[in-house]
Order: C-alpha cells, then structure tokens, then sequence
C-alpha cells in the first residue's frame, strides 16, 4: 500500500525551523537555507543562509542579537536578498510577539542542545571575531574612555576618507526642501553645519570650543566661514592629526587651535559658545550631570551651548549588544526629554530643540550606497570582516530611525546672565522657524 502522507522532512534547516517555532511560538519570518542544502521558509522573503554548523555552534554559546551579529560578521551566517528587509521582518516578527512570547523552559534548551548535537554542531567555543572591541577597567574611566573612541575613530582615517563626503562630518545632516530628493550629501552637512553656526550666533571674532570635534567639519567651517576662533577637542588621534593637517593646509593656524584631550581635562572658560555633536553619546549616565555641568562651566553668561546628540524612544532600548561590542562601546542614549533635563538642572536654559531623526534615515542611506558602491576598496583597506560590521550597522542604524526606535535631536541652551537675560536674539530665533516650515 502506498503512503500517500507528506514525507518528514529531515534537512538541517526544517529541523532548525521547527525548534524555532515549537521553542518561540513564532512562525519562521524568514527564509532559511542550511550548511546541507536544505530549504524551508516563506518564499519570496530574505534568505537567511548559515553556511557552516559553526554559526549554529556559536548562537548556542551566545545566544541572541550578539550570536547572530557575530555570525554575520565572519560570514557563517548570510542574507541573500535585502538585508534591511530581512532585519525588518524579523524585528517585526519580534514587535508582534513583544511581551507574550514565550519563555524558553529547561526542557527547550535540552531539546535544542540534543538537536544541535544530531547536527553536528556542538564543539568549542568559536572565537571572538578580531573586530569586537576589548576594553578593560571601570566604565568611563579616562583610560577606558579613550580606548572605546580609538576602537571606533582611530580606525583609519583613510577609510573615514572613502565613506563620508568631503566635509568629513561624521554625524547627521540636514536635508531642506529647497535642496530636493537629490541633494548630494556633502550639501545636507554643509546645510547643518551652517544651522549650527546661526543658532550659535557665531559671527567674526567668536570663541568657539568643539568638544568632540570629530575631522574637524564644524571647526573648519566655523572659522572660514564665520571668522570665528575655534579650539577643537578630540580623543581621537587619528582625527586630531586630520584636523591639524586642515588647519595647516587652509592657513588656519591663527584662528583654530586643536587640543587631543579628555573633555574632563578642559581647563578653559568663558567661550562664546559650546558645541558638542554627537560626542553626548558617549558619556555615561552617571558621568552626564558632570559633563552639563562642565558646559555650563565652560560658556560665558549669555553664551550658547549647542548639543546634537542621539537619543532613544521612550519605551525603546537605543544601542544593542551589537553597537556596543563593535562600534560604540560604553555607548549610552536616554530619551530627549531626560536631556533636557539634565542639562537644565546644570543651569543652562534650553530654548529650542529641533528632532533631525529622518534626517539620518538619509544620512546613513548615503554612508551605506558609499559602502556598498565602494564594497573592493573598503574590503582592500580594512579587511572583510570589518566590511561586514559596517554593512550590518549602516543597514541596522537606518532602520533603528526609520522605525523610530532611535532618534536624533539639535538642543540649543543658554547660560543665563546675572541679570537674567539669555542673550539671545529673538528675531533670530523667528528666522530660523520661518526657514524650516
């Protein structure tokens, strides 16, 4: 008699798909192809591809977004299709369960462990990819500090020199109407550092401190553009031998000057205006109220403070294992209203904010078309494997701003003088409001 019931599958990947849903109660989002052959998933989604029982073998040492980045990363697990849209259906698949997924019990983890082992795949430990950042001492000691900015902008400035534009502006830019749907980049960071300098109310003569001054795109700009004297501060020696280098080339020396320090070792005060972009992140929650406080220190009465940082939704974790182990150790967002907080508790007035988050959805789609069009040539200078972590958090950042899960915000404050005026100009706070509607 013939048995007319669908055959048992027993391909490594039904055999995955099925500890995934039976564990996770979670249909398989995804298409997934395994190590033998085997294929199962919805058609006509992203592929997922483990390419060895090594990516298997290390997703059950470490277990979640980390295992799976590290995967990723040395190349036992791939996507074939779009990698945006297969973080984006799987992340949706996750916002769906949210709270009601289930618990893994002791009883699932023995069955994965027992599956595992019919595949082949228990072993050792794999080893740490090479690119994952090893920072040792107390978080955000100075000598932690400058280890976890060298990990990420002491890289190569020649690779900083392929990804970006020529501003070398390594943060949000600012995309206005009038530029249209295809603005070229270099204009949106031209476009937000001359936004910065008018908020800032920066004319000749001003005393500008940078704190995190990055390649020096506002430092630069501020003083050919504005005539203003700049002391720019960075971590990065890499970035300050760039900006130095600039400095030099343009004829700058008489208004700039670059200073390769801890903002904690800033011994200077009474500066026209302050301004630290996208450095904000990278100070601690427990070391925040002191970093205020110093930029309070830092401006004279009357003077400006400019903070554009990133931020996280309220209800929205920001960051991740991934950005920590690989990009921005020690990386710490709070939600916008809890900066404002703190900066105000210092003593600086915040006037205005202004939220830039689709703004970086463009960005950082511009700084992925540049990797990705320039894939040879990145690969040549700083290797595959770092190639890869950038791949996953160009595409995995944009998607965090698309989705809202992560944002970014201009906060201009104040110190108020002794007889309690602020010092700013309020026909110019009106001209900059009549620009962006």
């Amino acid at each position: 008699m013939t048995d007319l019931r669908t055959p048992v599958r027993t391909g490594a990947a039904h055999r995955l798909a099925a500890l995934v849903e039976d564990a996770l109660g979670v249909p398989l989002p995804v298409r997934l192809r395994a190590w033998d052959g085997s294929e199962t998933g919805p058609s006509g989604t992203p592929v997922v591809v483990l390419r060895s029982r090594r990516a298997l073998r290390r997703l059950l040492w470490q277990p979640g977004e980390l295992g799976l980045a590290q995967a990723y990363i040395t190349g036992e697990l791939d996507v074939e299709g779009d990698l945006a849209e297969g973080l984006r259906t799987v992340w949706a698949a996750g916002r769906e369960r949210g709270a009601h997924a289930p618990r893994l019990t002791l009883a699932d983890r023995a069955r994965a462990v027992g599956e595992a082992a019919r595949l082949g795949a228990i072993g050792p430990r794999p080893p740490v990819p090479a690119s994952q950042a090893r920072l040792r001492g107390g978080r955000h000691t100075k000598a932690r500090d400058r280890a976890a900015i060298s990990h990420h902008y002491d890289l190569s400035n020649d690779f900083y020199r392929l990804l970006l534009d020529d501003t070398m502006a390594y943060s949000c830019g600012y995309w206005t109407a009038e530029a249209g749907e295809n603005a070229d980049p270099a204009d949106a960071q031209r476009a937000k550092l001359e936004l910065i300098c008018r908020k800032l109310g920066l004319t000749a003569g001003s005393r500008l401190l940078d704190i995190g001054c990055g390649w020096g795109s506002l430092t630069l700009y501020a003083a050919e553009q504005h005539k203003v004297e700049v002391t720019a501060v960075t971590l990065a020696r890499e970035q300050a031998a760039h900006v130095r280098e600039q400095v030099r080339e343009r004829g700058l020396e008489d208004r700039v000057e670059v200073v390769c320090q801890d903002y904690r070792d800033i011994s200077g005060s009474g500066y026209d205006a302050v301004s630290t972009i996208e450095m904000g992140e990278h100070v601690g929650d427990d070391e925040y109220p002191a970093f205020a406080a110093a930029l309070h220190r830092m401006v004279r009465p009357g003077g400006r403070v400019m903070v554009q940082q990133m931020s996280r939704g309220a209800n929205a974790p920001g960051g991740g294992a991934f950005i920590e182990a690989y990009i921005a150790p020690d990386m710490h967002m709070r939600p916008l209203g809890d900066t404002v907080n703190l900066l105000e508790a210092a003593g600086l007035e915040v006037r205005s904010t202004e939220s830039m988050r689709e703004h970086y959805v463009r960005t950082v789609a511009a700084w992925h078309e540049t990797l990705e069009r320039r894939w040879d040539d990145v690969v040549a200078l700083v290797g595959t494997e770092t190639a890869r972590v950038w791949r996953l958090y160009l595409v995995g950042g944009a998607l965090a701003f698309e989705e809202g899960r992560m944002g970014v915000d201009q906060i201009l404050s104040v110190r108020r003088d002794g007889a309690g005026g602020s010092g700013l100009d309020l026909s110019e706070a009106a001209d900059w409001y009549r620009d962006l509607v």
